[in-house]
């Protein structure tokens, strides 16, 4: 039975066979929801029925009693309604999250190649998962829980990986800002299998790679960059390449494979370097011709003098806050400015933004004004996303945190 519905053409489900708590929103406050938004936030709310707590499931209503969805409740949050399912008489148990994988792991199948080992399988509300994430990592998993509805069913979820992907291991990486806004303390470790090897490597799209799951960045390695790996090296044959905030050196890799001249490396930690340069080798790259440097990229900009055919700058999000997002505005405005700079005539930059609040018309003004006070002419040839494997509920802008540009300079 359907809730998803327009105001001028309403079927309003009459019959909930659950006896959920419910939250009633105040008047005229639904309209989100029904254009598909995943959230409703603490000001919509008018009253709530029954005593739920965080994480607990709740039915949603409007004002005038018809219900909207199920979703988890959480009355200590800003975001207190994540949306579960839009049919409202449908019931939430083991067999539910059971269904839901088996729909994204398919969704995958069609999505990934057989040269490929690594992938997302659970991005978060774009799968109908509400703060879950779930990585694939040959025959490692790694997960991260962002929200306490999510905390209550991880008994369910894990039954659910073992029964469909059967892996060798699961790690829990769940350290993220947001579980202290849902009273929940930060957890990592095993949690299926063995704890053997921080470390697995991986296939991408042929292409090797070792991954830390234990202490790297995120879940160990950026899948959502998979996409832009591919098309970016497929344009640097004969480039003179500089990669900004390496990490892995996963661009480098694809560039040199790609048939770059020489690919530089840039990263502020000695870790990431390490790991840069392993990768390049697991490849048989040399890194006396595609040299991984330690430094603070801002330094590095202001004291050399080359420029490069090919720049990529895919920074740490300057943003954490709503309240970071002046303050990084300018670094983004800096970090482009010095690019642009250093890039050649007819060289191609590639520059990301991975924070949730720089939105993609926001950092397009950014790099727009960068350009303007270089001096330089810019033509872009395409925006760049993350891959499909890291879906985005339709109606859910926030959801498409990674935004990039590919620009030529044109003088």
């Amino acid at each position: 039975m359907s809730c998803n519905f327009k105001a001028e053409n309403i079927f309003y489900a009459t019959m909930i066979t659950i006896n959920y708590p419910e939250i009633i929103l105040k008047k005229a406050r639904e309209d989100a929801i029904l254009r598909g938004h995943p959230w409703i936030f603490s000001g919509a709310i008018g009253s709530v029925k029954g005593n739920p707590g965080p994480g607990d499931i709740v039915l949603a209503r409007d004002a005038a009693g018809h219900p909207l969805a199920l979703g988890f409740f959480n009355p200590s949050t800003d975001i207190a309604f994540r949306v579960l399912t839009r049919r409202c008489d449908e019931n939430i148990s083991p067999y539910f999250w059971q269904s839901r994988l088996h729909d994204a792991y398919k969704l995958r199948q069609r999505l990934i190649n057989e040269q490929t080992n690594a992938y997302r399988l659970i991005n978060a509300e774009g799968d109908g998962f509400p703060g879950l994430i779930v990585d694939v990592y040959n025959t490692t998993l790694v997960f991260s829980i962002a929200v306490a509805g999510m905390e209550k069913q991880k008994n369910h979820l894990l039954n659910a990986l073992i029964a469909q992907l059967k892996p060798t291991r699961i790690y829990e990486q769940s350290d993220s800002h947001s579980r202290k806004l849902e009273g929940l303390e930060n957890r990592s470790g095993i949690a299926f299998g063995e704890d053997e090897n921080s470390t697995v490597e991986i296939m991408e799209n042929g292409l090797k790679f070792e991954v830390d799951v234990v202490s790297g960045q995120k879940t160990g390695f950026f899948l959502d960059q998979r996409v832009n790996r591919e098309k970016i090296g497929s344009l640097g044959r004969d480039a003179h390449v500089l990669n900004c905030f390496a990490y892995t050196a996963a661009f480098s890799v694809y560039c040199a494979e790609g048939g770059a001249k020489k690919v530089v490396s840039l990263d502020i930690s000695k870790t990431a370097c390490v790991a840069a340069r392993k990768n390049l080798h697991l490849n048989w790259f040399s890194v006396e011709n595609y040299p991984v440097i330690e430094t603070d990229v801002f330094d590095y900009f202001r004291h050399t003098p080359e420029n490069y055919n090919m720049i990529i700058l895919d920074p740490p999000a300057f943003a954490k806050t709503k309240r970071d997002v002046p303050k990084a505005a300018r670094g983004y405005k800096d970090i482009n400015l010095q690019a642009i700079k250093h890039l050649s005539k007819g060289g191609m930059l590639a520059t990301f933004s991975c924070s949730n609040f720089i939105e993609e018309d926001l950092f397009y003004k950014i790099v727009l004004g960068a350009a303007r006070d270089a001096g330089a002419e810019l033509q872009l040839l395409s925006r760049l996303d993350a891959g499909p494997d890291h879906p985005v509920a339709f109606g859910h802008p926030e959801g498409r945190y990674l935004k990039g540009l590919l620009l030529v300079k044109r003088n």
